[in-house]
């Protein structure tokens, strides 16, 4: 299936030649920038574990709330009608002040079990916690339609492009589906790649693009693609990793396997049709194994077929 979002770097033109060169076993798979989930969707949920990881804690919310509450994110998104760029800007700033976090939950929970009488305690704690999670549902909402809205799904600028949220509704219960056996984190790409690696793990990386890192909610400094490719060497497990084609990038990783692909620029098509991307797939492992077994008769078009993808 699809992502339920378009997001800015999203792998859905690359994802097929992403999925034939994957291992061809691997016991849990760890997608560490997860961004829009695109190569998560349309691949099979078919390991023992599968982790979705993002920095950007909305990106994070809105995941767990289709995951999780789908019922009141469908219901949510309902009550938010956009019809112009004075309301995009509206939500975009509401979205900013993340006057809604639960940062101090645990602190008012521990007031209240300290102050209150048992019985006081269990009327409550569920209307702290239900306030947090309907916080989380209404900031998840907000950020969908942003996404949607916004020009090249960058959530800075509005698209102009009308849009009816009905639409969305069969993607998103699709999603919930999908997303339901998915573990879901938000942590920095060094913790979360130590805490899940193993031997049978299949790592995906898809970090900020060198010198297009403005482009990214989060910021990622040039330390910290030295950093990535540090953390990746101490792997037990295999490692694919998506990058720009560029001289820095090749010499970072001059060790590894790296393979030139290209993909259509999708934001520069109004302007240069056909323009290409150069992009590269670095990894620790041989990535024709899978290619190796397929059968010479299939196609192109028979290789998602062949791989169990859509």
């Amino acid at each position: 299936m699809n992502s339920i979002i378009s997001w800015v770097g999203g792998k859905k033109a690359l994802r097929d030649l992403i999925y034939q060169r994957m291992p061809k076993e691997f016991g849990r798979y760890i997608e560490v920038f997860g961004g829009g989930g695109w190569v998560l969707f349309g691949r099979p949920p078919d390991t023992p574990m599968e982790v979705y990881n993002d920095f950007n804690s909305d990106l994070v919310n809105l995941f767990r709330c289709v995951r999780d509450r789908p019922m009141a994110l469908l219901k949510e998104l309902n009550f938010l009608p956009l019809n112009g760029r004075d309301e995009f800007f509206v939500l975009k700033k509401y979205l900013e002040k993340e006057d809604f976090t639960n940062e101090y939950l645990q602190e008012e929970l521990e007031i209240a079990e300290q102050y209150l009488t048992e019985p006081q305690l269990d009327e409550i704690k569920p209307i702290l916690l239900d306030r947090v999670q309907m916080n989380d549902i209404k900031r998840a909402a907000v950020f969908f339609k942003i996404i949607r809205y916004s020009y090249g799904s960058g959530c800075t600028s509005y698209g102009c492009q009308p849009f009816d949220i009905r639409k969305t509704f069969n993607l998103l219960w699709q999603g919930s589906r999908r997303l339901k056996d998915t573990v879901i984190e938000n942590k920095d790409f060094e913790d979360l790649i130590k805490q899940y690696d193993r031997e049978n793990a299949f790592i995906y990386c898809d970090p900020p693009y060198y010198m297009t890192e403005g482009h990214y909610a989060v910021e990622f400094l040039k330390e910290d693609h030295y950093r990535l490719r540090d953390t990746l060497a101490a792997c037990q497990g295999k490692w694919l990793v998506s990058y720009n084609d560029c001289e820095f990038i090749r010499e970072l990783y001059q060790d590894y396997q790296i393979e030139s692909v290209s993909r259509l620029n999708n934001l520069a098509q109004r302007y240069d049709n056909g323009c290409e991307y150069a992009e590269v797939l670095i990894s620790n492992y041989d990535t024709s194994e899978r290619l190796r077994d397929v059968p010479t008769q299939l196609g192109l078009f028979d290789l998602a077929g062949f791989y169990g993808m859509e």
